[in-house]
Order: C-alpha cells, then sequence, then structure tokens
C-alpha cells in the first residue's frame, strides 16, 4: 500500500492527461490505431514502475509470437502484474479481468482503450459468454492475457491450481498458448516498504495447436501450470546461488 500512495504522489502531475487521454481513447469513435493506443498505455506503465522504485527484468521476448492471435497465460500474484505485462510485451493484449476491479479508476479507462473484458467469477454463464467472445477475437487475430488460477495467490511464488474452463478460449480458437512466469510480482504492493524491488518476468516457448492437439482442457492446465511452476523454482534456485 505504501508504494501505492507513493506511486500516486509521484505521478499526480500527469494523472490528469493520462486518465483524460485514456478516457479518449476507450471511446468507439476514437481514431487510434490499436498499437498507437497500446503503446500509449505501456509508455504510462513504464513511467509508474520506474518511478515505484521497481525494476522489472524480462527473459523470453522472443518467445513472443510475432503474428498477432495468441494468448498469454501468466500465473497471477497481484495488482502488479499486469504492469509487468503492459511494460514488456510489444504486441497490443487485452485482458479479462474480475467484474469488481473493472470499475476503479483508471483501470476502467484502460480496460476500454485495451478493448478489454471483464467478468463475474460468480455466475456461470457469464464465464462462458467471455471465453466465447475471447475465442472469437483471438481467432480474428488480437491477443489476450488470462490469469488461469482465477485469483491471485497468498502464497507468494507458489502457484495455485489452474482452473481448465479458462483454456477452451485457447481450444476453441485454435492459437497459441504462451505460458507466463511471473517472479516476486507480489512484493512491490504487498511488502510495506519502498526499498527497490527486482520483479521478473519470463515468456516461455509457445504451445501451438498441433502440440495440444487431442488434449483435454485439464491436461492443457497442467501442462502449462507446470511449466511456469518449474520455471519460477529453477529461477529462484539460480537466484539463490548467486546472491
Amino acid at each position: 500500500m505504501k508504494r501505492i500512495v507513493y506511486m500516486v504522489i509521484m505521478n499526480l502531475f500527469y494523472a490528469p492527461i493520462w486518465l483524460t487521454t485514456i478516457a479518449r481513447m476507450a471511446r468507439e469513435d476514437d481514431s487510434h490505431t490499436v498499437q498507437e493506443r497500446y503503446d500509449y498505455i505501456a509508455g504510462m506503465v513504464k513511467r509508474i514502475i520506474k518511478w515505484g522504485r521497481v525494476t522489472v527484468k524480462v527473459r523470453g521476448q522472443e518467445n513472443i509470437p510475432k503474428e498477432n492471435g495468441f494468448i498469454l497465460f501468466p500465473n497471477h500474484q497481484g495488482l502488479f502484474d499486469m504492469l509487468a505485462l503492459y511494460s514488456t510485451c510489444p504486441n497490443p493484449i487485452s485482458v479479462v479481468i474480475k467484474k469488481e476491479a473493472a470499475n476503479w479508476i483508471l483501470v476502467k479507462q484502460v480496460l476500454g482503450a485495451t478493448r478489454s473484458l471483464s467478468m463475474d467469477r460468480n455466475d456461470m454463464k457469464d464465464q462462458a459468454k467471455v471465453i466465447l467472445e475471447v475465442a472469437k477475437r483471438v481467432k480474428g487475430g488480437e491477443n489476450f492475457v488470462i490469469f488461469a488460477e482465477g485469483h491471485r495467490s497468498r502464497k507468494e511464488n507458489q502457484i495455485l491450481e489452474f482452473k481448465s474452463g479458462t483454456f477452451k478460449a485457447a481450444t476453441k480458437a485454435k492459437c497459441p498458448i504462451v505460458p507466463v512466469a511471473l517472479i516476486n510480482s507480489f512484493r512491490p504492493f504487498d511488502i510495506n516498504s519502498l526499498k527497490r524491488e527486482n520483479v521478473e518476468i519470463h515468456y516461455m516457448e509457445p504451445i501451438y495447436p498441433d502440440q495440444y492437439i487431442g488434449m483435454n482442457t485439464t491436461e492443457i492446465a497442467h501442462l502449462v501450470h507446470d511449466r511456469i511452476q518449474e520455471e519460477i523454482n529453477k529461477n529462484l534456485r539460480e537466484n539463490a546461488l548467486t546472491s
């Protein structure tokens, strides 16, 4: 919480400009391209991160498909996760977010500008509707982020079980699945300190449709979950040896 307050104070001058510009970009009749809207938001996020005393170390950007129409499946550690993604993924991404957070100030405007979707986690019909919408849009060449845990892990770098239903969007769209490992992404906002924090984000090798064809969504969920956890564990061991 201390760092969030600090970030707000450090960016008070820019906040009204960002809010006004992004709100305009969220309008249906906005003339900016998808890439222009995304680049503006990514630039804002990079400034917020810089002034928030957080360093984001990225690996595996070469694994992000050059061709649009893919879904990123990261583990979920907290509010900082999307900042890490926006600041490191060069391709425009939309996100599926919980309905409760969809009306937060600035979050609402960013969701609109990135054409993201909110989901009611307590409504099965709404979940199915959102999954179908994601599949349709990914088929049409858009990119999405889905947090397959459903909610953030409270176990730091230990990830929760992935919900198999979230992978229906990928199987219906027949698109690349990109596992993403977030390491220490909980620390910037969970640790009540302003000391510099390092967050790591690892884009892993995509899993293409010909690799998961014949697998059910439960099997795919386990595969992606285990690859991400193994990547996290491997890098935590490496960091422990070098510290």
